[in-house]
């Protein structure tokens, strides 16, 4: 009895190594890419020419992953004006720049006293795109 006892707790032992062996798998499966958006706070809607309107950015994304990199971009399809981020860096149409933290700020100054229309691309390295669209109307104080 105490022989089939043994057998059985070696066969049991075997097969059980066997299973896990199989089961292991030697590609791990890493999530690289997770989704993010971009939220800001409220802005303004009206600019004179020459004033500057702050938008207040955060880059929320639903993972994390080390190697994620982010870019920032943007378009002026109506007016012209000027776009820069607050360590200084004056953006320009279409050129891509890196997004080192989540957390920023953007300020636009009016250039024109036409509608402008100031397109924010946020890109990661995995492809993804989140496209944030702001207009301004000219506010002209007559003084009335």
């Amino acid at each position: 009895m105490r022989r089939l006892k043994r057998w059985l707790a070696l066969c049991a032992g075997i097969a059980m190594t066997g299973v896990l062996t199989v089961a292991c798998d030697e590609n791990l499966n890493i999530q690289q890419r997770y989704g993010f958006t971009l939220e800001t706070m409220p802005v303004q809607k009206r600019l004179s020419v020459g004033e500057t309107a702050e938008i207040r950015c955060t880059l929320v994304r639903e993972g994390e992953y080390d190697e994620a990199r982010y870019t920032i971009r943007y378009f002026q399809p109506d007016g012209e004006g000027e776009l820069r981020m607050d360590d200084g860096t004056v953006f320009l149409p279409n050129d891509r720049y890196p997004l080192e933290r989540t957390s920023f700020r953007l300020y636009y100054t009016s250039l024109s006293e036409a509608q402008q229309v100031i397109d924010i691309y946020v890109e990661d390295n995995m492809g993804q795109v989140v496209q944030k669209s702001f207009t301004f109307q000219n506010d002209t104080d007559t003084g009335e």
